[in-house]
């Protein structure tokens, strides 16, 4: 090699858009996982990616454009994990209990993505409020739909399954929150607790037996 190749500078290679974005959100998630949304900084979130500051805000924007990318990606991931783990041909009760082993099958290996999720996300509110709530009315509606092959079929009012598909996810997000401050307790009894609390009431229903005021 002459020494003018030798002084010549190396290339770096170029990769696709698709692969540098999730790169970037990868060390966004991470960062803002340990620190929070205003303690993470951008020299911090650019240093883990190795890329620098303004590529960053070429590819995904500024540090509130990226955060929403995040919640944006890692809510996704969540909601396809979910979809994905729930076995459709089963019955009823093994549909539900499926879909909540793959949401805290998610939630146990992707720890740094519910963090964001629901910790970090939900305390800034405001401008991520949006972003929060069309998570949640993706999860509401796979667990609605859960509820409505399981239950409409034996006569339990769709309007029912709807609320009822709210009140799981609020638990579901409750007790993985709870689970992260309790990592001793292993994952498959953490979603049994979850599908007892809400099949043997929802079994009952499902039956046919409601509890009914006496006045």
């Amino acid at each position: 090699m002459s020494v003018d190749e030798q002084r010549r500078p190396t290339r770096v290679k170029r990769l696709p858009r698709e692969v540098r974005e999730r790169q970037i959100l990868d060390a966004a998630v991470r960062v803002f996982s340990q620190h929070g949304y205003h303690s993470a900084s951008m020299d911090e979130i650019s240093e883990v990616a190795g890329v620098s500051k303004p590529m960053i805000y070429a590819y995904l924007g500024h540090k509130e454009d990226l955060f929403a990318a995040c919640i944006r990606r890692e809510a996704s991931l969540l909601v396809e994990a979910i979809a994905n783990g729930v076995q459709a041909d089963a019955p009823p009760d093994m549909q539900l209990w499926t879909g909540l082993r793959a949401f805290f099958r998610f939630v146990g290996a992707q720890k740094e993505s519910w963090r964001v999720l629901h910790r970090q996300a939900t305390s800034q509110g405001g401008p991520f409020s949006e972003e929060l709530m069309g998570m949640r009315s993706r999860a509401i509606s796979l667990v609605d739909a859960l509820l409505v092959r399981s239950a409409t079929s034996r006569g339990v009012p769709t309007k029912a399954t709807e609320a009822m598909a709210v009140a799981l996810v609020g638990a579901g997000e409750s007790l993985a929150d709870w689970w992260l401050d309790h990592p001793d307790v292993p994952e498959k009894t953490v979603a049994s607790w979850l599908m007892n609390l809400v099949w043997m009431g929802l079994g009952d229903l499902v039956d046919g037996a409601a509890w009914v005021p006496t006045e």
